[in-house]
């Protein structure tokens, strides 16, 4: 089994693609009016913008305070400050966790719960983790 997509809602895609291209340091790719996909090492990051799709926004979109996705990054440093230069918010200046990652926390403009982790520490669970 393989997770290879991602979908993160946004409230408008232009800033959504604006902000993750200065984050990544890429320009990812737009494959509808609604949607921009970018490549985050084999898993693609889908921003998804119901209105601009053409679709109903329904009951809206909303994640859990803790609920992030996170992101495994070679210059941890480096990319707070993007994130802070493209308009994100940094909700915990970089720190080591009880399990052993080295991260800052922070959320992207549409509100979305993000992560970074420094590559050299990142921990995907023991054996019995494995899909």
């Amino acid at each position: 089994m393989k997770l290879y997509r991602v979908i993160f809602p946004v409230k408008d895609i232009e800033i959504a693609m604006r902000f993750y291209s200065r984050v990544f340091e890429h320009p990812g790719e737009r494959v509808s009016p609604g949607r921009h996909y970018f490549d985050c090492g084999g898993v693609v990051l889908a921003c998804y913008d119901p209105v601009a799709d053409g679709d109903d926004l329904a009951s809206g979109w909303s994640h859990h305070p803790n609920q992030y996705a996170y992101f495994s990054v070679s210059d941890l440093p480096a990319t707070l400050e993007r994130v802070k230069a493209a308009g994100g918010e940094i909700v915990s200046s970089i720190e080591t966790m009880p399990w052993g990652e080295t991260l800052f926390y922070a959320r992207d403009p549409s509100g979305n719960p993000i992560s970074f982790v420094d590559e050299r520490t990142t921990f995907t669970g023991g054996s019995e983790a494995r899909c």
